[in-house]
């Protein structure tokens, strides 16, 4: 380079150029061939850089290599020797114009600068590279790695940033930090939400409380579907109308919503819905009405079992039966709520080994409720609608059956 740079200068000078003018065409024309050099430098160890790694990948079972060309990890690492280049030979370009020496000191700083940043960006490339390739593991698919790399970046981001100012001032870096003390205060008002997301990330991750994938229902912020991503900032819900809602991470930790999960993993999805009855409709059952509702196959046997076992009561304590109201006796309602019971437990969708109950809730002023308490074995969206539909159009359509009636409001003919 030397060599290089007095053969410029002399042949400048012998061409009749002044020697301050030489000096400085020659720092020019220097200049312009080591931009163009370290340019073209560049570019060709991209090149090379990207072609091996993909060589390289093709011949490999695993994804990391792939995924360290996708994020970009060789073009980061090719911008190294083109900057070791300019760091080694920038200084002898000014070299003994003073006048430039001003000019020469901003380049040097400059040159550290980017230093800085190639780091940075190096070890932000292998970071989502490391982040991209976990999640496509079993084990971490589900965890908020995210949020990890995310605050791991912030701190190197303010680290370098700090670095950057340190050499800019000519400040000794302990020197500068130990001078931020003074707006540290600052610093935790600007980063407020990044700490608290960043807690609230830890917290959620040490108690499992949410991960990729789960069905939540976060009604504060209008959030009912599944979350596809946990930042250190962010929790992001698509919604079943596949809108997406951005929930603040630590409102996780700080407000109350639903997590799905539990019925995802268990063996089947509940069903929780009543009927609402006519309170009218409800009567005592006459030997007529017992006759022909045996006729009913799910609860043939059992009117046959309680119509001996009412009899013997009613015999042995000498009821009176002119009126049905004396004595034990059997009510549609009674009926049907047993048949809602035997046709669930031979219902081919309901889960047989969890909880089938139909119940009869507190009389309100729409009727007296008779709920249906079960789990349909498939626990997706779609067939549990469907399953729970066909259960309540049977239901319905019996309901006539048991001289039994919907409640319904009535309607003002105008």
């Amino acid at each position: 380079m030397k060599n290089l740079k007095n053969l410029i200068y002399e042949v400048l000078v012998s061409a009749g150029v002044s020697e301050n003018m030489a000096k400085y065409l020659n720092m020019l024309v220097l200049l312009l061939a080591l931009l163009i050099f370290i340019f073209v430098i560049d570019f060709l160890i991209r090149k090379l850089l990207i072609q091996a790694f993909t060589k390289f990948s093709g011949r490999t079972k695993t994804n990391f290599d792939d995924l360290l060309i996708k994020n970009k990890v060789p073009r980061n690492i090719a911008h190294i020797i083109p900057f070791l280049i300019a760091l080694e030979f920038m200084p002898d370009i000014f070299d003994g114009l003073e006048a430039f020496y001003d000019f020469e000191r901003l380049v040097e700083k400059g040159l550290q600068v980017f230093a800085i940043l190639i780091t940075l960006w190096l070890v932000r490339s292998i970071l989502n590279t490391i982040k991209d390739y976990l999640k496509t593991r079993p084990r971490f698919k589900d965890k908020p790695i995210d949020s990890y790399i995310q605050v791991f970046m912030i701190f190197a981001w303010i680290i370098g940033f700090l670095s950057a100012i340190a050499i800019l001032t000519e400040i000794p870096f302990m020197k500068f930090i130990t001078g931020m003390g003074a707006v540290s205060a600052v610093v935790l008002l600007v980063f407020k939400d990044t700490i608290l997301g960043f807690v609230a990330s830890i917290q959620v991750a040490i108690n499992d409380m949410v991960r990729i994938g789960d069905w939540i229902t976060f009604e504060k912020y209008g959030a009912d579907g599944d979350v596809t991503e946990i930042t250190l900032a962010t929790v992001k819900v698509q919604n079943f109308d596949k809108t997406i809602t951005t929930i603040p991470t630590y409102a996780l930790i700080s407000d109350s919503f639903k997590n799905w999960r539990g019925m995802s993993n268990s063996g089947g999805r509940r069903i929780k819905r009543a009927l609402y009855l006519k309170q009218s409709g409800i009567k005592y059952l006459t030997l007529d009405d017992v006759e022909r509702l045996k006729k009913i196959q799910l609860i043939s046997s059992y009117l046959e079992t309680r119509q001996e076992d009412i009899a013997k009561y009613n015999t042995s304590n000498h009821i009176n039966k002119e009126l049905l109201v004396n004595g034990r006796n059997l009510t549609n309602i009674g009926v049907f709520r047993k048949y809602i019971d035997s046709y669930l437990k031979n219902h081919s969708a309901i889960n047989k080994d969890m909880m089938i109950m139909a119940r009869q809730l507190a009389p309100t002023t729409q009727g007296i409720p008779l709920e249906i308490y079960a789990f349909s074995s498939d626990k997706r969206w779609e067939n549990y609608e469907y399953i729970m539909s066909d259960i309540f159009d049977h239901l319905m359509a019996a309901l006539p059956y048991f001289d039994l009636e919907v409640f319904e409001l009535p309607t003002t003919l105008k």
